[in-house]
């Protein structure tokens, strides 16, 4: 658990067990950031090795924006009360599309609760999360594969009780004939490999987790982490049957957040269930890589997963939100 909290040494235990990842190097306050971005020879994601919430990370695509970049996330860094001069992370840039995995542990089992989509690209260069959606509409040989991935990341980081929250990305085209045998016998080798980006030993970040119920109940997934905690017996797993999604407003600028409109409009849509806005008016907000919290959350729930997606969509269209870029 304490590996997944710094982002290299997690990097390192996977590369050991040969989990499908970017490649990756580290940045050291004494190297020239341009001459470790060339060696990728193509874009790269550069990221503190300590945040989360997408806060710090930028893609970068020519090697003379390097130093730039590196300057700006060492400031971000600082600002968030961390030592500025540890080692970034540099990772090749991965593109495809990108899913979220919820699971728990259990007796060393990952038991996988729930994969999200992502149907709005995040392509950079900061990476701020928008819609989730589950169920996956992914051809399930893919989601296979992400589960067979995510799995092996759990078993290389040796985490064998609690709730974890991955993200993976889907390369198109396995193209590397190097990386071929970390594919699984039964994988269709025309499909995308999945690679893991990020892998935590907590629950989705946010309110994201009131989109998810389980059992004849619905019970919210903290009654299912509670359980596993508490040793009570296994229930069934299995979510809802019902589609559902969540999408994380914007934040348009940085400065103080004056108003949001449209919220209850946005309620009435067919699929939308609740929407709660989390940064009180007067605060200070940003987005990333700046910020590290999220504006608020749309919450939908529906027949199909494209009916929740389309609400989501127009939630996020019906929403206003006005911030004073003045300065403090």
């Amino acid at each position: 658990a304490a590996a997944t909290l710094d982002k290299a040494a997690a990097r390192r235990l996977l590369a050991a067990a040969e989990v499908p990842q970017p490649e990756f190097e580290l940045l050291g306050p004494g190297d020239d950031p341009a001459a470790v971005v060339a060696g990728f020879g193509g874009p790269v994601v550069i990221k503190p090795t300590m945040l989360s919430a997408g806060r710090g990370v930028l893609r970068v695509d020519r090697p003379g924006d390097a130093e730039a970049t590196v300057e700006r996330i060492r400031g971000i860094v600082a600002d968030a009360r961390r030592n500025p001069e540890t080692p970034l992370l540099v990772e090749r840039y991965v593109d495809g599309e990108e899913v979220s995995v919820e699971g728990i542990v259990w007796g060393g089992r990952l038991e996988v609760l729930a994969i999200f989509d992502k149907p709005v690209p995040m392509n950079g260069p900061a990476f701020e999360e928008t819609i989730l959606v589950t169920p996956s509409r992914l051809d399930p040989e893919i989601l296979g594969e992400v589960e067979r991935v995510t799995a092996a990341a759990v078993a290389a980081l040796g985490l064998t009780e609690g709730p974890i929250h991955a993200e993976l990305r889907i390369e198109p085209q396995v193209a590397r004939s190097a990386m071929r045998d970390q594919l699984s016998p039964e994988s269709d080798r025309d499909h995308g490999r999945p690679m893991m980006i990020e892998i935590a030993a907590r629950t989705i970040g946010g309110l994201c987790g009131r989109s998810l119920r389980f059992g004849l109940l619905g019970a919210p997934l903290e009654t299912m982490v509670l359980r596993h905690a508490l040793g009570m017996p296994k229930k069934s797993l299995r979510r809802e049957t019902s589609a559902a999604g969540v999408a994380m407003i914007p934040i348009p600028s940085a400065g103080r957040l004056v108003s949001v409109t449209g919220v209850d409009q946005a309620r009435k849509l067919p699929s939308v269930t609740d929407i709660e806005i989390t940064a009180p008016l007067g605060s200070r907000v940003a987005p990333p890589p700046d910020g590290d919290r999220y504006l608020g959350f749309v919450f939908a729930r529906g027949a199909t997963p494209g009916e929740v997606e389309d609400d989501l969509r127009a939630a996020l269209e019906l929403i206003g939100v006005e911030v004073d870029r003045s300065p403090r």
